[in-house]
């Protein structure tokens, strides 16, 4: 068994850009196994921000992945449309210390960021940062993030 993050990147049309970015990053990242889920470059129409953010939320959710970086063009789409999808926890977040915090306080599985919000090399630095953190439930943030998932499965059933 691989030790290494199983990471999904996909954008839509207003992300392609930034999201081509980081894959070619991540491929050359030893820490993870990365996969594109697109959109692809011939068919920049081919895919709606909720659709990508869907895909990704539910390859984690089925256990097919651990985490994504999505984009789109503010972040926020992608983060609303992931979070749409039961037991995931999706931010949208364009600094550091909220990078941070977004695993080490909230456990979320999918970063998201604006493409025409920051610049390439922050966005580049910020996903790289990411993939340094891991949660630690025996924190003070893990019955916060205990009580989250526990009222999403009263919800769900």
């Amino acid at each position: 068994m691989s030790d290494k993050i199983r990471l999904l990147v996909g954008s839509d049309s207003a992300g392609f850009d930034y999201k081509d970015a980081i894959y070619a990053d991540m491929q050359a990242d030893d820490r993870v196994e990365v996969v594109d889920l697109g959109v692809y470059a011939g068919d920049l129409d081919g895919g709606s921000y909720p659709s990508v953010a869907i895909a990704a939320g539910e390859k984690i959710r089925a256990g097919e992945a651990d985490r994504a970086i999505l984009f789109c063009g503010t972040g926020i789409g992608v983060a609303i449309a992931a979070n749409k999808v039961p037991g995931i926890r999706a931010t949208v977040a364009h600094d550091s210390f909220s990078v941070e915090r977004s695993i080490l306080s909230n456990d979320c599985q999918v970063l998201t960021l604006g493409q025409r919000v920051i610049g390439l090399q922050l966005a580049r630095r910020l996903a790289k940062e990411w993939l340094g953190y891991v949660f630690d439930p025996s924190t003070p943030s893990g019955p916060k993030v205990d009580e989250i998932v526990e009222y999403e499965d009263s919800l769900t059933g």
